[in-house]
């Protein structure tokens, strides 16, 4: 899981979000008449997914677990919880088909003071919660809000370890080769760049670009760590942001 940044939605789209979140209110105010409304609503869901397309990391990739396509329009607070929050543009993410039917479904776990104990990424930093584990590619909750998140997104499921183990040996392979090219002037340093900030589990590259030195010793190649430290010069901590 990565940050995102949320855009913000058009005066159109958010005259629109808001009539219908009135058709709710006019209906009951109900989970029943907020699915609804939800199910009519061709041209605010047309809306919304576009926005959503437009926010998604690389090939509008899974905003929970990085790696399949995103499909489906996640309503973070569900709908059981908050109906009035079906049109609430702030309240939808993109999540992959598996990740928001077989995982996430409805729960929506709380504090004791009622607070979220899920990571959204348009608000929270994944990285203040979350920890990658190189060594078995799982990863660790440093936070309530983190273990919860693992637990609710799956993201610790079998086939993200395969992927983001993968995806490990690849990033550290790119960032070599673009080392080489960047140190030589080679403009193609910067499409090898791009090609590798655009993967899926691009998360595997921000917690590379994270990593403690002492720890990075112990976890890579020798030769791959002055290009890590090579690529932290240049795009920061948070690759994926920058194009």
């Amino acid at each position: 899981m990565i940050p995102l940044q949320r855009v913000p939605a058009p005066s159109r789209t958010q005259t629109l979000l808001e009539r219908w979140t009135a058709r709710v209110r006019s209906a009951g105010a109900t989970t029943e008449a907020a699915r609804d409304q939800w199910k009519q609503a061709k041209a605010p869901r047309r809306h919304v997914r576009e926005l959503l397309e437009s926010m998604a990391h690389g090939a509008v990739r899974c905003m929970y677990c990085d790696d399949s396509r995103g499909t489906d329009i996640d309503h973070f607070q569900p709908l059981a919880c908050a109906p009035l929050r079906a049109f609430d543009w702030h309240n939808h993410l993109f999540a992959c088909a598996w990740c928001n039917s077989n995982d996430k479904q409805g729960r929506y776990p709380l504090d004791g003071d009622g607070s979220c104990l899920l990571i959204d990424p348009t608000v929270d930093d994944p990285a203040d919660h979350l920890l990658l584990r190189f060594t078995s590619c799982l990863y660790e909750g440093l936070t309530a809000k983190g273990e919860a998140s693992i637990e609710v997104f799956g993201l610790n499921r079998p086939d993200l370890l395969d992927g983001r183990t993968r995806a490990f040996t690849t990033a550290c392979l790119v960032i070599e080769g673009w080392h080489r090219r960047h140190l030589a002037g080679d403009p193609s340093a910067g499409e090898k760049a791009r090609a590798l900030l655009e993967s899926p589990f691009v998360d595997v590259v921000y917690s590379l670009a994270r990593l403690d030195p002492v720890i990075a010793e112990t976890v890579l190649e020798e030769q791959t760590l002055p290009a890590l430290e090579a690529w932290r010069g240049v795009y920061g901590t948070t690759p994926a942001l920058v194009r």
